[in-house]
């Protein structure tokens, strides 16, 4: 596949050699088209090293050639990272002061991605919201940054998305396929544990069976507060759900993140809501699924919250009785977003998670196949769960039920391989619900 990838003028240029090196390796051939800003950053020798091409910024070298009619009509994907404020403002704007913004004019049908990097408060100001969403409205996908460790001592969002995380979104933009992206490790920064193997040796075929749907996936424990400091949670990772994102993305759907608290970063090129407890996710969940084809509850959801909340801090004095911490039931999700998809008559698929532990009176699947018939979703991803289980882990051993009872399906490995697992679950089912032409 012929690459165009332009490199915008921000200290995070850097780690766009390493995704140079992806792209190469995997068997494409990539032009770089560094903008004036990024030289000062990474010198042309080591792009042109790298890219095994020349390099330049200007439309007046090698103008025999028509570089900046040439590069943007004969290029099969361009990516843009790192994408700065600056480099997304003259794009939305049409701009053509340099070879890059010249390509970019000149693409035509061919996907573009951008990658962006930049200060918090710059990623945040109207100005910025207004052109990504000009981008995003002419067909540009633009990558949401991943939030960490910025340029000095300030952090937040606007961190440039691994190389990796890149690589496997443009794949999928491209159609380079699960199997492409999934060999070359997932969407998630580097901070995120992840035993994935290095990048393909040859591009893949197109697999990109979710191509074109939207998924609604929930990810991470909530959190329910007991006053202004404490809160009654659980010790999921988010890892899993995150997993299941990058592989949903990675499949070519359009995905949509709840994330309740998680120990890793969501993945590159997904929509991310926030949520904190169950009555925040619940109401995220019903809002998100009215526009969804797949909903899939990945969630540790509080079973019960604190019946009430302290406006201050509990305070422990000698000279007053123990607190007594009354319950309430939290809604049921899973089920609700059932129901209100059977009112509706969605042609939606719905899968739920299930974390379970046996006792004296069943075992983890009795306990998953009552809840599968209380619950009444499509798939339930069954795992036990424990102190050294499932959580926090990056390994998993999953059973997948399905309400028509057809024959379990087990999937174990890490956390990346499960989630692959049941995503091409996902495909199948939806695959059998549509009836041949």
């Amino acid at each position: 596949m012929r690459i165009v990838l332009g490199v915008g003028g921000g200290i995070a240029a850097y780690k766009v050699a390493s995704l140079l090196r992806l792209f190469t390796e995997a068997g494409h051939d990539v032009t770089v088209i560094p903008t004036e800003a990024a030289t000062r950053f990474v010198g042309v020798a080591t792009w042109e090293a790298l890219s095994g091409h020349p390099v330049s910024n200007s439309v007046f070298d090698a103008v025999h050639t028509v570089n900046h009619v040439r590069l943007g009509h004969e290029a099969e994907l361009i990516v843009v990272a790192p994408a700065t404020a600056d480099l997304l403002a003259r794009a939305a704007s049409g701009q053509a002061d340099d070879l890059l913004t010249n390509t970019l004019l000149m693409a035509g049908d061919c996907p573009v991605l951008m990658a962006p990097a930049m200060h918090t408060e710059m990623w945040q100001h109207p100005a910025t919201e207004a052109n990504v969403e000009t981008l995003r409205s002419r067909g540009v996908t633009v990558l949401e940054p991943a939030s960490g460790r910025l340029t000095g001592a300030d952090s937040g969002p606007g961190r440039l998305p691994e190389p990796e995380a890149i690589f496997t979104a443009a794949m999928a933009l491209a159609g380079a396929g699960t199997a492409a992206a999934f060999e070359a490790r997932p969407a998630v920064d580097a901070d995120a544990t992840t035993d994935m193997a290095a990048a393909p040796a040859a591009a893949q075929p197109a697999v990109t069976p979710l191509a074109g749907l939207t998924v609604t996936i929930s990810a991470g424990g909530t959190r329910e507060p007991l006053d202004p400091v404490r809160f009654l949670g659980n010790r999921s990772s988010g890892k899993q759900g995150v997993a299941l994102a990058a592989a949903a993305r990675a499949a070519g759907a359009r995905v949509r993140l709840l994330a309740a608290h998680m120990e890793v970063p969501a993945p590159a090129g997904v929509e991310l809501v926030p949520v904190e407890t169950a009555l925040e996710l619940r109401e995220a969940a019903l809002h998100a699924a009215a526009d969804s084809d797949v909903v899939i509850m990945a969630a540790a959801v509080a079973d019960f919250r604190p019946a009430d909340v302290a406006g201050t801090k509990i305070k422990k004095r000698d000279d007053v009785a123990d607190p007594v911490i009354n319950l309430v039931r939290n809604p049921d999700i899973l089920r609700e977003l059932v129901e209100v998809r059977d009112a509706a008559s969605r042609n939606q698929l719905i899968v739920g998670f299930a974390a379970e532990t046996g006792d004296a009176d069943g075992d983890v699947l009795d306990y998953a196949r009552a809840k599968l018939h209380r619950k009444a979703c499509d798939l339930l991803v069954v795992n036990q769960v424990g102190r050294d289980l499932v959580f926090g882990e990056d390994t998993n051993t999953v059973v997948i039920l399905s309400r028509d009872g057809s024959e379990p399906q087990e999937a174990s490995g890490s956390k990346s391989d499960v989630a692959a697992a049941v995503i091409d679950r996902i495909s199948a089912e939806l695959s059998r619900a549509v009836p041949p032409a």
